[in-house]
C-alpha cells in the first residue's frame, strides 16, 4: 500500500510529550513526497500519516531511540 493512501494518526494514539521523545526523534518516523511534492509525515511502525505538527509535540507509546545512537552520525574513518 502506498504511504499517501494511509490514514492519518488520531488523538486516540498520539500522546503530548514535552522531551525530545517526539515522533521527530523515533525510529519509525519518515518523511515521503506525495505526487505532488509536498513532504508526507509518516509512522512505519503503526504505517499511518502524522499530522504536521504533531510530529513536534506528539509520540506514541511505541517511540523507540532511533538506531543512530550507538554508532553516531558518521562512521568512523578508516
Amino acid at each position: 500500500m502506498a504511504v499517501a493512501s494511509w490514514p492519518y494518526l488520531g488523538p486516540d494514539h498520539l500522546l503530548p510529550s514535552r522531551s525530545r521523545q517526539i515522533c521527530l526523534t523515533c525510529h519509525w518516523f519518515r518523511h515521503h513526497a506525495d505526487a505532488d511534492s509536498l513532504p508526507l509525515l509518516s509512522c512505519q511502525w503503526h504505517q499511518a500519516l502524522i499530522c504536521h505538527g504533531d510530529h513536534l509535540t506528539q509520540r506514541c507509546p511505541c517511540w523507540i531511540e532511533p538506531r543512530h545512537v550507538g554508532g553516531g552520525w558518521c562512521p568512523e574513518a578508516a
